[in-house]
């Protein structure tokens, strides 16, 4: 029996459906994108022109729900199913866009350079417990107008798990879609075998910016997994009750899903989400609140009633350092996300309301997941009977520990953490350097980074994803890309 959490009634769940969709109708949703009222117009919607506001019929979202896929899969660059959108199958990354790295040496927060970036690529591929890859950071060293694309073409460098990203703009959303392509073997490829998911963002309260609204129509049509990231912000941007937070989301997604389905019905999308209690004290936006974590599992509860594959913004903590703060509010998100069951949990290693990266922490967030994974698996009987026999045998005996029966079955039956979890005796901790938790994760940061291996990248490939890129970077007055740390410096 897998342990599953739910949060709400299933006559909760029916209210806050039927109230969402009351509420795209009226009083609708801004929509500041041409092409999106123009789909929402021809199929039944009442635009209001001079406010950009369109009244969606619960007709058109019925539709729309009708034709969304349930479940769907990201692939690796090897075209191998890595992750599997739908049911209860739960996978994790690390967040996307943080501003900021926290320093290993200085633990003070600075600004992402490209050997950042890519060292977290490398850590991420090396542990076992993280399913994803993300554009997890901004770096600081090329034009900004191009710190979307850039992520993008450092990751397809060193990675061959499938990657969550998302576009700043509309123009290098295309820029990213032609590198992802190359990498798939072409567009129709990629339609076929996703190796990525893009993030799309609708903004609080019921508004689809041009931006985010372009991205998610040019995804659709181009056969890319998009996933809805509604933000409301309880008592700030949305009602102050968690419930009518939860309707708010369910409003702003559901009219994505009806978007995104007029623009190619069948097209794969994703209900998720980063909401947050607002904090009315610091007028701060709290990732690790419990409200938080309780917005998120019954939006994903919502999601899943409606048959929509699941993604929330959880496992993340507000601290600046990685302290007890830190781990007790990452644990508390990663395991109640992993007993909802939502499909992709995103923000592993994140920290300050998601605006900083943590390599250190992203390596204590694996073994949160390691054990959240082993939760969910629950209890199984193994035997038949489970302990009559066994225990009968020895009797009285403890001996358990030489026992055959111990030597096949401990591997699965417990979760064997690494080094970063300390676990020995107190001399044995102070015959080791009395080292803290963070000490430990940094060692097993170098650790991982120094066995990571390249994956082998076809130099035509290599070639072709750098001069997208580098064209992209002239667009701006970006003349040459850094180089490829131990790769060297290509040729513009």
């Amino acid at each position: 029996m897998r342990p599953k959490l739910k949060i709400l009634s299933d006559a909760l769940v029916d209210q806050i459906i039927a109230e969402a969709i009351e509420l795209v109708r009226d009083p609708g949703v801004r929509v500041h994108n041409a092409d999106a009222l123009a789909l929402l117009d021809g199929a039944g919607a009442t635009i209001d022109r001079d406010a950009q506001v369109a009244h969606i019929p619960e007709p058109l979202v019925r539709r729309a729900l009708e034709t969304a896929p349930h479940e769907f899969d990201l692939y690796t660059l090897d075209g191998q199913p890595a992750v599997h959108y739908g049911g209860d199958a739960v996978h994790f990354d690390p967040g996307s866009a943080a501003l900021t790295i926290l320093d290993s040496k200085t633990q003070e927060q600075r600004t992402p350079l490209t050997a950042d970036f890519v060292r977290l690529v490398k850590l991420v591929e090396m542990l076992p417990q993280i399913d994803a890859q993300s554009t997890s950071m901004i770096c600081g060293d090329v034009t900004p107008e191009i710190g979307d694309l850039y992520r993008l073409y450092l990751a397809l460098n060193y990675i061959r798990k499938p990657i969550v990203t998302g576009a700043f703009r509309k123009d290098t959303w295309w820029t990213m879609r032609e590198m992802l392509a190359a990498a798939a073997g072409g567009a129709e490829a990629l339609a076929a075998r996703p190796i990525a998911v893009f993030d799309v963002c609708p903004s609080p309260p019921l508004l689809w910016s041009d931006l985010t609204c372009q991205n998610l129509i040019d995804c659709a049509r181009s056969g890319i997994p998009a996933e809805l990231v509604s933000m409301p912000l309880a008592g700030a941007t949305s009602p102050v009750t968690l419930a009518a937070a939860v309707i708010q989301h369910a409003a702003e997604c559901l009219s994505g899903v009806t978007i995104g389905q007029l623009a190619r019905p069948g097209s794969k999308i994703v209900w998720g989400g980063s909401p947050a209690a607002f904090d009315m004290r610091e007028g701060t936006t709290p990732m690790g609140d419990v409200g938080t974590w309780m917005i998120d599992c019954a939006y994903a509860q919502v999601g899943k009633a409606l048959g929509l594959p699941t993604h929330a913004y959880l496992g993340m903590s507000d601290a600046k350092v990685v302290d007890a703060q830190c781990g007790l509010e990452s644990a508390g998100g990663a395991i109640l996300a992993a007993l909802a069951g939502v499909n992709m949990v995103s923000g592993a290693g994140m920290m300050d309301f998601e605006s900083c990266q943590s390599l250190e922490k992203l390596v204590i967030d694996s073994e949160i997941i390691g054990m959240a994974k082993r939760l969910i698996r629950g209890i199984e009987p193994r035997d038949e009977p489970i302990a009559l026999t066994l225990i009968r045998k020895l009797g009285h005996r403890a001996e358990y520990l030489a026992e055959p029966h111990t030597v096949k079955w401990f591997a699965k039956e417990l979760y064997i953490p690494s080094d970063v979890i300390d676990r020995g005796s107190l001399d044995a901790w102070t015959a080791k350097g009395r080292r803290t938790a963070f000490d430990r994760a940094s060692d097993r940061v170098e650790q991982l980074v120094a066995k990571y291996q390249k994956p082998a990248i076809d130099p035509a490939l290599a070639a072709e994803l750098r001069s997208i890129a580098t064209a992209a970077g002239r667009k701006f007055g970006m003349d040459a890309l850094p180089a490829l740390p131990e790769v060297g410096k290509a040729t513009e």
